[in-house]
């Protein structure tokens, strides 16, 4: 069995896979003709999202993320988190918690994505 990916319920997944790009530097690995589901390419796992309107004709009632009490979180590995924080927060990701290094010597900061996604950005464990 292998890890195959996350999926995150959003509003409009068109322009949660753009702001990724835009944020993050990803690219689309898939994107659905219905605009309903898309996927990110970030390595053997991908970051994919649902619409929530799918997801309700599916008979599920996805809720809303809220960054100030997450559930959950995303990271992205990266070499400088200063640099990609500015990347995020300049494709309109909200700071949530400016880089500070971390006693086991990871960098760590986190964003909010558009749609209130907790995003850590770290650098790698023990790197």
């Amino acid at each position: 069995m292998k890890f195959g990916y996350t999926i995150l319920y959003v509003d409009d997944v068109r322009r949660t896979l753009d702001f990724y790009v835009a944020a993050f530097g990803l690219s689309v690995r898939f994107l659905h003709e219905s605009g309903d589901f898309g996927e990110l390419e970030t390595g053997g796992t991908a970051l994919a999202f649902s619409s929530r309107a799918l997801m309700r004709q599916l008979g599920k009632q996805p809720s809303a993320p809220d960054s100030g009490a997450p559930c959950f979180e995303i990271a992205f590995v990266c070499d400088d988190v200063a640099l990609a924080v500015g990347r995020a927060v300049a494709a309109g990701a909200r700071l949530v918690q400016a880089p500070e290094a971390m006693p086991w010597g990871q960098t760590v900061a986190y964003v909010a994505d558009h749609e209130g996604y907790l995003v850590e950005l770290c650098t790698a464990v023990g790197g």
